[in-house]
């Protein structure tokens, strides 16, 4: 059964399409040719053929900081027990031997 492909329309922002357009053309597969596929596989599965998932988090100021600190201490640059202060007065008496 020969079935003749019609134009369609789909609005997709530039700057999405140009990151999947790069990724396709990496693996040899043009935008056009993925949403074919990807429309055959909804209709052969009856279901989305993907997982959705929300996009990864970007941690905060926080989060980074503790981040950055645990791979220092992992990779030996910050020794385990070395101080750590939030207030600059906790770290001024420390450092003058009051603490």
């Amino acid at each position: 059964m020969s079935t003749i492909a019609k134009p369609t329309t789909i609005r997709i922002e530039d700057d999405l399409k140009s990151q999947a357009t790069a990724i396709l053309d990496s693996i040899g597969l043009s935008f056009n040719s993925y949403v074919q596929l990807a429309t055959r596989q909804l209709v052969n599965q009856r279901r989305i053929p993907f997982d959705l998932m929300a996009p990864a988090e970007v941690p905060n100021e926080a989060t980074y900081r503790a981040l950055v600190e645990a791979e220092a201490k992992a990779l030996g640059l910050i020794p385990d027990d070395a101080p750590a202060f939030v207030r600059a007065d906790d770290m001024m008496a420390f450092l003058e031997g009051d603490r």
